[in-house]
């Protein structure tokens, strides 16, 4: 791997420091305006790697790595940092909270207009997204983890007064975030012959078969989610559809809508969340807010969040609920995208929404998610090898390992990027919203990290680490060369030299997608390595060989020739044993350490002969 992602996000905190650090406060901002989730952003390219990599932790002062200071130096020293911290971190969550302590979610600046010169009113903008709950929910996690380690340090009484002060705040944004998210659940039913139906089938039905016989497998592969759906989704919304399921000639897609469902019920908590706001999102998933609510959902129940109990009993019921949608709509969508016998519907580039829209980076999400299903499930090498070919197809046609020299519609997915309607917005009042994503590339390169570290097969992982090093060359090529924002990201330009050249201000929401990517490397790195059997095999052998070496040295009695010859011998005694003890884990290192055994094992029987004449 080319990526050296320590190195890396040193560089970023670097930069993401003299950038939001200025005159003795934390800097809110960036190419897309002040938001609840922008600021997110910004503060996860600092917090995101110092919760999720151990060799960047800064909740521990004492413990903190030199070249991490260095970096950070413009935050302070070791003491100085996490103080900062906490007060930006808690600014953030009041600038964000409600003067009745509701906490907002509301997609502000981020938020487009279908009609171009359209004005977006104050009530638009203050409309709850789900990308807003997503990144509250990673942001709080990293912080109330930040604090509980954190604490165990602090000694000063009002220091340990701030510390329970934000860790309250964030358990109570928290609680919002997920509330949010089981009120932003939805599930389409439709009938299999609406134009929702027919783009369905027009999906799955790969072999041109008769439409009757595809609806009937396809429900009948739907069965166990459609039975789930209605029995154990209870609260939030999504659970009023459960009666028109029952109907056996409707389908179903399901997944998280943009915003609050309109008619989402309220959920029943004793968790302090403020208000909870009327809902005017379209009732119908959008693939982009499915993912990024899947992703959020994943950190929920991940090990670190049980480790160190980072919910409490009341988030524990609400996360239990996400849990189950999260599993039914992974396996929904791996269902759709993999059914059949012969080409997947995956593999028929572009994916095509039942909306009758078709874009590449649809077949990203769509991937994303058949790789989740196939974590949980164990999927064969083969089948993982089928959607490598789908990511390594997507990088040549969205030109991110294939040269573009001319405006194309290839390239508008990177910049502006796809814009898509946020159906209900327009219902308070105004223009209808729209939103837009132009993260292709690095979400293509952790989607291909990712997968690299699932696949155990040595030359398929070869080809996806490959893959990720021709992705980060495009990434590396598009960050900000020059000026204060140096080193951040984004500028097209510098893959498209077509493009307009003026993006000299950060994007904190591209820069901290790359951020997430150079964690998945650092994890990736961090794991074994693949297991090779036949290598395994050959270290076996090797090691018989070795050993019956070994133990004729021994009975022919060249440990009685010198004191050198026996610490000889004692020495590759010890190798032997340390090959033995890798051999399953690391084989190759076990080859490689054998082998070195033999060729000195060879030497003294050599001298041995050569002494008495044989």
């Amino acid at each position: 791997m080319q990526i050296q992602p320590r190195q890396q996000l040193l560089d970023i905190w670097q930069a993401t420091t003299r950038v939001s650090y200025r005159d003795g406060s934390w800097d809110p901002g960036g190419r897309g305006g002040s938001n609840s989730i922008s600021d997110a952003e910004q503060l996860l390219c600092i917090l995101s790697p110092a919760t999720a990599v151990p060799l960047f932790r800064l909740d521990k002062p004492d413990g903190i790595s030199d070249d991490v200071l260095d970096s950070l130096k413009g935050l302070g020293d070791n003491l100085q940092i996490p103080q900062r911290l906490l007060r930006a971190l808690t600014d953030y969550i009041e600038r964000y909270t409600d003067p009745d302590g509701t906490p907002v979610f509301s997609g502000d600046t981020y938020f487009r207009t279908e009609a171009e010169g359209a004005e977006i009113t104050p009530t638009q903008r203050d409309l709850d997204v789900v990308d807003s709950f997503s990144i509250s929910v990673t942001l709080m996690l990293a912080i109330v983890g930040f604090t509980k380690t954190f604490r165990s340090v602090v000694t000063r009484p009002v220091l340990l007064q701030q510390v329970d002060n934000l860790e309250q705040l964030a358990n109570r944004r928290l609680s919002a975030a997920m509330a949010g998210l089981l009120r932003s659940f939805t599930v389409n039913v439709f009938s299999a012959d609406n134009k929702f139906g027919r783009e369905l089938i027009r999906t799955v039905n790969q072999e041109r078969r008769p439409t009757h016989i595809v609806v009937e497998e396809l429900r009948e592969a739907l069965r166990e989610i459609n039975a789930r759906l209605r029995d154990d989704v209870t609260i939030g919304s999504g659970a009023a559809e459960g009666n028109e399921l029952d109907n056996p000639n409707r389908l179903f897609e399901c997944g998280w809508s943009w915003g609050i469902v309109h008619d989402a019920p309220k959920i029943e908590t004793i968790a302090d969340i403020g208000q909870q706001r009327d809902g005017v999102a379209q009732n119908a998933p959008y693939l982009y807010f499915t993912t990024v609510a899947l992703d959020a959902i994943q950190a929920l129940s991940s090990e670190r969040t049980r480790l160190l109990g980072l919910l409490d009993a009341e988030q524990s019921r609400l996360a239990q609920s996400l849990q189950l949608r999260f599993e039914l709509t992974r396996s929904y969508w791996a269902t759709i995208a993999t059914f059949g016998s012969g080409r997947w519907p995956l593999e028929d580039l572009p994916w095509r929404a039942t909306d009758g829209i078709e874009f590449d980076y649809f077949s990203l999400l769509v991937s994303g998610m058949v790789m989740q299903n196939m974590q949980a499930n164990r999927a064969s090498n083969a089948e993982m090898q089928r959607v490598a070919n789908v990511l390594e197809e997507l990088a040549n046609r969205s030109r991110i390992t294939r040269r573009s020299s001319e405006p194309e519609f290839a390239v508008a997915v990177h910049y502006p990027g796809l814009h898509f309607p946020l159906e209900g917005s327009e219902d308070v009042g105004g223009p209808q919203l729209a939103w837009t994503v132009a993260d292709i590339s690095p979400v293509l390169f952790r989607r291909t990290l990712d997968l690299a570290g699932m696949i155990s097969d040595g030359a398929m992982r070869s080809r996806l680490i490959e893959l990720s090093d021709a992705v980060w060359t495009h990434l590396e090529d598009r960050m900000i060369k020059e000026g204060d924002d140096r080193g951040l990201w984004d500028r097209p330009a510098g893959v498209f030299s077509h493009l307009d050249k003026d993006h000299a201000h950060v994007s904190w929401y591209y820069t901290k997608r790359v951020v997430d990517c150079l964690v998945t490397a650092a994890r990736v790195i961090n794991e074994p390595p693949v297991r090779s059997d036949l290598l395994a095999q050959i270290a076996a052998d090797l090691l018989n060989e070795a050993d019956h070496l070994f133990d004729r040295e021994l009975l022919n009695g060249t440990t009685t020739r010198g004191e050198a010859l026996r610490i000889e011998l004692e020495r590759l005694g010890t190798e032997l044993r340390r090959a033995r003890s890798v051999r399953r884990e690391r084989p190759g290192v076990a080859v490689a350490v054998t082998e070195e055994v033999l060729r000195k094992l060879d030497r003294l029987s050599a001298a041995r002969r050569a002494n008495t004449g044989s």
